[in-house]
């Protein structure tokens, strides 16, 4: 891609959903990398990351201020929103907590992108859609959101130009099952606000057994997906030139290995990310002549 298109996909992200995974130690970290210092290697090789431990709980200031500290200054993040908003209270009554949380997050400044509003499945307009206008109407406006729905009976006109109204973001999620994994995602998906968030999260069915368990070893391409990334970077391509921000998240389970899979969507947008493998912390833990299993 030419210097000029470059450009104008600056305002493109690309990251995984969360970076601190044991199974990347010695495919993607390097084998003794501390797991205090993976989000500045990490950092170093992608420009985003979507922080998927604040969904357990906000984290202190001073957690926030060393994410902001330790990765570079064109790098983002995107946050998502603590479950005791979305799962437990279901979007009620959490002026407070939700103030809280904002306020935990903001020694990343600039940095913040965007807080993602994860719904449950079981969050559904039939005894739910009071509780979401309400919750959208009062989103300070200081902050983006993006809010993901995982319920069919959210598509409508209605939730579309609600959301339309308010600036907040419908994330656009890739949930393809494994039997149609070469497919894109090509359902209706609306577009509510000049900041559009993707989400390419596969199969979620067949992501753990059924007892709960994770049943794969996220470590190498296991599910490639080559004609959908052909097709979701055609979308953000043509997206680019109408939103002013882009935010895409890639998850471990969408091919097996969430790094990768960043990286293989970059390059089909132009992207050149740099390979952990040259990496100089890399070639340190290799310098005794062992070849570590990188992408």
């Amino acid at each position: 891609m030419r210097t000029h298109e470059l450009d104008n996909f600056a305002n493109i992200k690309i990251g995984t959903c969360a970076w601190s995974y044991e199974d990347w130690r010695a495919v993607f970290y390097p084998e003794h990398l501390p797991a205090a210092e993976r989000l500045a290697f990490y950092a170093r090789h992608l420009p985003a990351v979507e922080v998927d431990s604040t969904f357990y709980g906000a984290p202190t200031p001073q957690v926030a201020a060393h994410w902001a500290e330790v990765t570079p200054p064109d790098f983002v993040f995107a946050c998502k929103l603590s479950r005791e908003i979305t799962h437990e209270r279901k979007l009620r009554d959490c002026a407070g907590p939700l103030h809280e949380f904002l306020e935990s997050l903001k020694p990343l400044g600039e940095k913040l992108w965007c807080v993602l509003v994860q719904l449950p499945p079981f969050f559904q307009p039939a005894r739910d859609e009071v509780a979401l206008r309400d919750f959208v109407r009062h989103l300070p406006r200081e902050v983006r959101f993006a809010i993901e729905f995982r319920h069919a009976d959210w598509h409508h006109p209605r939730i579309a130009h609600l959301l339309s109204e308010h600036g907040v973001a419908w994330a656009w999620n890739d949930l393809t099952s494994l039997d149609h994994q070469q497919e894109g995602a090509y359902e209706f998906l609306p577009d509510t606000t000049d900041f559009l968030y993707v989400r390419l999260m596969g199969d979620l069915d067949r992501k753990y057994a059924a007892s709960g368990h994770k049943i794969h070893h996220y470590r190498e391409l296991l599910w490639p997906r080559d004609a959908a990334l052909e097709s979701w970077a055609v979308r953000v391509r043509q997206a680019a030139q109408e939103h002013a921000r882009i935010f895409v998240a890639v998850s471990n389970h969408y091919e097996g290995f969430a790094p990768h899979s960043a990286r293989r969507l970059g390059a089909r947008l132009g992207f050149d990310f740099p390979a952990p493998e040259d990496d100089p912390a890399n070639k340190a833990a290799t310098s005794d002549g062992r070849q570590m299993d990188l992408l």
